[in-house]
């Protein structure tokens, strides 16, 4: 058994009219895209660098600026790439904890559950979100981004 912990964190760019926010491989409507030469899709990308502990292969960086540079932005891929790399190790459960003031997360739980179950090809019950506004007391709960820690048990 084996347990890896993976963070990211990008801010708003409330500039961009014309990307969307997305987490968890779903869209966001009306809400400010975060800043990235990808999706920047903060959920998946947390998730990718907690397997990148397990497997000590970093692919955010290097693999993933590469891919991102041949025109592939989204976050999926990335987490696919990663998971390449667990070998015979199958994911037990993922822990996903996000920290934002905007959007409001948990009306969108359920979906992302069920499409990062998709992507890991995992049961929907190996996957938990929780969220928190973080009272304000970071640049998160300020509305300035989003921040997100995310737990892999593999065995």
């Amino acid at each position: 058994m084996k347990v890896g912990i993976g963070q990211d964190s990008h801010r708003f760019d409330f500039d961009n009219k014309d990307k969307k926010l997305v987490l968890g491989g779903i869209v966001f409507e009306n809400e400010p895209a975060l800043k990235g030469n990808s999706d920047a899709d903060v959920v998946l990308h947390a998730i990718a660098n907690a397997i990148s502990g397990v497997t000590c292969i970093n692919v955010l960086g290097k693999v993933t600026d590469k891919m991102c540079a041949a025109g592939i932005t989204d976050s999926r891929e990335y987490v696919r790439e990663a998971a390449k790399y667990l070998g015979d190790y199958e994911i037990e459960h993922l822990s996903i904890s996000i920290e934002c003031k905007l959007p409001k997360i948990a009306p969108r739980v359920e979906d992302m559950r069920k499409n990062i179950a998709r992507i890991l090809e995992i049961d929907e019950c190996q996957v938990g979100i929780t969220a928190t506004s973080g009272e304000g007391l970071t640049d998160f709960g300020r509305g300035e981004g989003i921040s997100v820690f995310c737990i892999i048990t593999v065995e």
